[in-house]
């Protein structure tokens, strides 16, 4: 979709949520957030995510992550919706904010409108999530279709990839979690790797004898 993605700055947007007036520049100032949209409430795949994001927000807020819901209907229908995830979800609170956006404005301005997906009032939000980082600006965007709900591991899993990625010179590889070696960055040559990465790295022996290959523990 054309629009805001990986490496923009969020707009600055005033919007209303579950839990009053917010400025998105304000709220996600150095801090890692989670901005999620969904295609409506009281719906089912919906339900289970938010009460999925409010089972792992202690594991977020751990590591810094604040949540922020978007969708389409007014805020007294969110805070209804809330009381249906959390009989859903026993134990977990909903206890971050949700966008309103009823007029569909919002979306369109996060890029988080659905092409294919519409009611009597025009076009719904996409399943979409961006992680937002320290920076405002947005690190990785995920985009899915409304009958697949996302996997909070792999959420989790990505934003531990990205803080250590944004504090080290290093990438996570394939199927990579939390734990697992890490690859060095190729911009960081082996001297500058023995003085940044004092555990010590291991290079694998490749055919082409390249030493690009190379894994530490961060």
């Amino acid at each position: 979709m054309p629009g805001l993605t990986i490496g923009d700055t969020i707009p600055d947007l005033d919007v209303q949520t579950t839990q009053g007036r917010i400025k998105l520049h304000p709220f996600c100032a150095d801090a890692w957030t989670i901005l999620f949209s969904h295609p409506g409430d009281f719906t089912p795949v919906c339900t289970t995510e938010l009460g999925k994001m409010a089972e792992y927000s202690s594991e977020f807020s751990q590591r810094g992550v604040k949540l922020l819901g978007l969708s389409c209907d007014d805020v007294e229908s969110h805070k209804e919706w809330i009381k249906d995830i959390e009989a859903y979800t026993p134990g977990c609170k909903v206890n971050y904010p949700i966008i309103s956006d009823p007029e569909r404005e919002i979306i369109k301005k996060l890029n988080m409108v659905d092409p294919d997906e519409k009611d009597s009032t025009g076009n719904l939000p996409s399943r979409a999530l961006h992680i937002v980082g320290p920076d405002l600006k947005i690190k990785l965007s995920f985009l899915y279709p409304a009958t697949t709900g996302r996997n909070m591991d792999e959420v989790l899993r990505v934003i531990e990839s990205l803080q250590k990625a944004s504090k080290f010179k290093v990438a996570t590889p394939a199927n990579w979690k939390s734990g697992d070696p890490v690859v060095i960055s190729p911009t960081v040559t082996n001297d500058q790797a023995k003085d940044m990465f004092s555990q010590g790295f291991k290079t694998v022996d490749l055919p082409s004898k390249k030493e690009y290959m190379r894994f530490t523990k961060v």
